[in-house]
């Protein structure tokens, strides 16, 4: 078998019972899975949930907790929990863990996105696991992921895996309610999320998870903006996670082969960077970077707003809208001075750059 490199993102759900501790039997049955994966010869990063579940029976709450302070007391005491589980059982395998615990902050910043990027690849390198989980013990509740299908689904992106695997409690996605209704059909390969199944999708989840179906279809269509194919499902036994990556799980496959993978670079500038101006061109412009495939030149802008320096992101528009997105070669009053000048003009007034946005920096809006 092809080795393929795999983001397993397990929800709280598929690891806690019913008042949120940890299952023993659903973690057992998880681990020797991914253990079973691994000695197909495939690389594996798992992304857990399951620490404010885990957590907050320690902390006397009767159930999950909705406030943020609650939340992340729970997070801070079940995280420890939950990993020293993970190395316990891990440790029957000689599977050696890793924790990385993620924010938002870490995607928006690029050092710190580029820094994530190298140290889980080098884990993989050596042979080591990856175990991801939101840093909910810090996480600003304005800065979330929201859940960690959102987050698998940006990992499985930053590490350019082939396959995102999120195991849930339902096989799959159904036309309808399956709990509602008893004659739902389940779709077993989807190549495009459509914005009637995300609304058909609905958003109800466990009691110790934040995730539903809707949460998941979202996840999938970022993972599959990204060049990564996705199922989600369910499964069971210690062959479940390598029947799923031979295409004959028990659940629904998103995507296809022909998916490219995303450069980091671009992945950054479309999903995590923040934008410090805009930047509008005319037809000619347009032309040359939705079709030619050519970079910006300041000869196709006449206009700008906001103040940027070399390395920012701006938003790049046309008489049509939003066209998309790219970081600058210049700052804004660098291309004040250039914008709409040839190449030639430019040369013999000595500036040293040209381009205003490489076309490997730029990113199309969708």
């Amino acid at each position: 078998m092809e080795k393929k490199r795999i983001v397993i993102k397990i929800g709280s759900s598929s690891l806690t019972d019913a008042k949120g501790g940890i299952d023993q039997e659903k973690f057992n049955d998880h681990i020797e899975a991914i253990a079973a994966l691994r000695q197909s010869g495939h690389e594996v990063v798992l992304v857990s949930s399951g620490a404010v579940a885990a957590g907050f029976a320690k902390l006397g709450y009767p159930s999950r907790p909705v406030t943020l302070k609650g939340k992340q007391a729970a997070a801070a005491v079940g995280q420890s929990l939950l990993i020293q589980s993970y190395m316990e059982k891990l440790s029957k395998f000689n599977i050696i863990p890793a924790q990385i615990l993620l924010t938002r902050n870490d995607f928006s910043k690029k050092d710190r996105y580029r820094n994530a990027y190298a140290t889980i690849t080098e884990l993989l390198s050596r042979g080591i696991l990856p175990i991801i989980n939101e840093n909910d013990t810090v996480s600003v509740e304005e800065l979330t992921f929201g859940d960690n299908d959102m987050l698998s689904a940006l990992v499985s992106g930053l590490v350019h895996a082939d396959h995102l695997v999120i195991l849930t409690d339902i096989n799959g996605f159904y036309s309808e309610n399956p709990k509602k209704n008893p004659n739902a059909k389940r779709i077993d390969f989807i190549e495009e999320i459509t914005e009637d199944m995300l609304a058909n999708a609905g958003d109800a989840g466990s009691s110790v998870g934040t995730g539903g179906m809707l949460s998941k279809l979202l996840a999938a269509k970022t993972a599959l903006s990204l060049g990564v194919q996705v199922f989600i499902g369910s499964g069971k036994g210690s062959e479940k996670l390598n029947v799923i990556v031979e295409g004959k799980g028990d659940g629904t496959y998103l995507g296809n082969e022909s998916m490219r993978a995303v450069t980091n670079n671009k992945q950054w500038i479309a999903l995590h960077s923040d934008v410090s101006g805009k930047i509008y061109i005319d037809e000619g412009a347009e032309e040359a970077l939705l079709l030619n495939g050519s970079s910006l030149l300041p000869a196709g802008v006449y206009r700008i707003e906001g103040s940027f320096e070399k390395g920012d992101v701006v938003e790049v528009h046309s008489s049509q809208g939003l066209l998309g997105k790219g970081e600058v070669l210049c700052s804004s009053d660098n291309l004040q001075q250039m914008m709409g000048k040839r190449s030639k003009e430019l040369n013999q007034q000595s500036f040293m750059k040209i381009e205003v946005i490489h076309r490997n920096q730029w990113v199309k809006a969708e």
